[in-house]
């Protein structure tokens, strides 16, 4: 794109104060503003601009009626051994991929790149991303198969990202597993739609939300990548929670045996107002009601015995099948906005930072796709065991909070076949080498204290 193809793309879209600032550019800030330009897509900007005014962005997704609480699995005796044996088949027949969304930074923690590189090993320091890839290698090992890791990164993190695998050897797994794609970004606007520059010659641009997987794993021959190996089944979950049972052959056979498109494992909330999205039925569909959206009702309703009406919460574990995603991600998702403070140029181009809200961020959530699985399946499990997430720098869910929760799984682990551990050792054990008890019965384990 030049100059005169991006002023008459900016014209006919009413936003031709993008090259306000041009003559002031030096040529590779103009070259760098052209190729941002080239990369909006303008349909999308329409879209956000009608949100901005009040009109619907997606009329069809089932926001209205009453929500009920659905039906929540709890797998014990027969019907867990009958999914574990089916995810199993699963696993071995090279028929599930992984998925870990890994866009953020770790600003919040005081850590400066990708959250994933944050260390979080009680001993070692080991990052994030350690104890993920250690557990798809696990599971590959175990079944012989090669499980393919798809990493979705954000363009403020991709580069170290792939530097960081890089380093330390892939953790492991064959690097041609392991595939990188960058989520999508959209520029940020004004309360009457225009683009937002937050320098002469730099457009405002953040992530489209963990919903912006499905257009990243399109645009990036992802699907296609999945059909030549023959994933069938993606399991789905998030960098910050190093707890997670990854593709758990349980919750990949359940999701099998039901032929769910969607499936969801979900948790007790420990309060009522606590900030984990809602799964519901209403209108004949499942849908998701995030926690800011629930009222005081909602959230105190009570069944006849006294338990929460609305119990269970979804920590953004998910199982879905390929084709259904390939589906979804042919469609326009609906858009979430958000207004922020966002450091934009005045009129002689001098950088302000706002006092007030002064701009709007899209974004798309993956869980907007649920109304339009014919077949959901949501699971109970036990929070202890899967989710301790590091959202914070101190208190709760946070890195101290985090290892202890680490800590108390692997002493349960080898509890569990006769093995104790006492509270005061320092204790670290190798995902790879442990992925659950199994694991130590059959091929030994790694076990590091100081």
């Amino acid at each position: 794109m030049n100059y005169e193809e991006a002023s008459k793309v900016l014209k006919a879209n009413g936003q031709e104060h993008l090259l306000q600032f041009w003559v002031r550019l030096d040529r590779n800030t103009q070259s760098s503003l052209l190729e941002q330009i080239a990369a909006i897509d303008f349909r999308e900007v329409e879209r956000c601009q009608a949100m901005l005014k009040g009109a619907p962005a997606d009329a069809g997704s089932p926001k209205k009626g009453n929500p009920t609480a659905p039906r929540v699995s709890e797998l014990h005796g027969a019907e867990l051994r009958a999914a574990i044996a089916a995810g199993e088949a699963e696993l071995a027949a090279g028929r599930v991929g992984v998925l870990l969304v890994a866009g953020g930074q770790g600003s919040r923690l005081g850590f400066d790149g990708p959250k994933g590189a944050y260390p979080i090993g009680p001993i070692t320091g080991a990052p994030l991303f350690y104890f993920h890839a250690r557990k798809v290698l696990a599971l590959s090992r175990r079944y012989n198969t090669h499980i393919p890791l798809y990493v979705m990164t954000s363009q403020a993190n991709n580069a170290d990202t792939v530097a960081h695998f890089e380093k330390h050897g892939w953790y492991g797994l064959d690097k041609r597993d392991v595939i990188f794609f960058a989520q999508g970004m959209w520029p940020g606007m004004t309360a009457d739609g225009k683009i937002i520059l937050d320098a002469p010659g730099h457009v405002f641009m953040s992530p489209d939300g963990h919903g912006g997987m499905l257009s990243a794993l399109k645009a990036n021959g992802c699907f296609e990548d999945m059909r030549r190996r023959g994933v069938k089944t993606l399991f789905y979950f998030q960098v910050d929670n190093p707890l997670v049972n990854v593709a758990e052959p349980a919750f990949i056979g359940i999701h099998t045996l039901d032929k769910s498109e969607y499936s969801l494992k979900l948790c007790a909330k420990r309060s009522p107002r606590e900030g984990l999205g809602m799964v519901v039925r209403r209108n004949g569909h499942f849908d998701m009601i995030e926690y800011t959206e629930m009222t005081a009702e909602m959230n105190n309703r009570r069944t006849a015995d006294g338990d929460l009406y609305f119990k269970y919460g979804s920590p953004a574990i998910h199982v879905f099948d390929r084709e259904f995603l390939e589906k979804e991600a042919a469609k326009d998702m609906p858009l979430h906005l958000a207004h922020k403070k966002i450091a934009a140029i005045d009129r002689a181009g001098r950088k302000v930072a706002p006092s007030e809200p002064n701009g709007y961020k899209f974004e798309k959530f993956i869980f907007d796709i649920l109304p339009d699985a014919k077949r959901v399946t949501c699971v109970a499990f036990d929070r202890r065991d899967e989710f301790a997430p590091v959202k914070n720098a101190d208190g709760k869910d946070s890195p101290a909070s985090c290892r202890d929760a680490l800590r108390a799984k692997w002493r349960r682990q080898l509890a569990e076949i006769h093995i104790a551990v006492p509270a005061t050792m320092p204790l670290e054990i190798d995902p790879a080498a442990m992925y659950d008890g199994r694991d130590i019965l059959n091929n030994g384990f790694l076990l590091r204290n100081a």
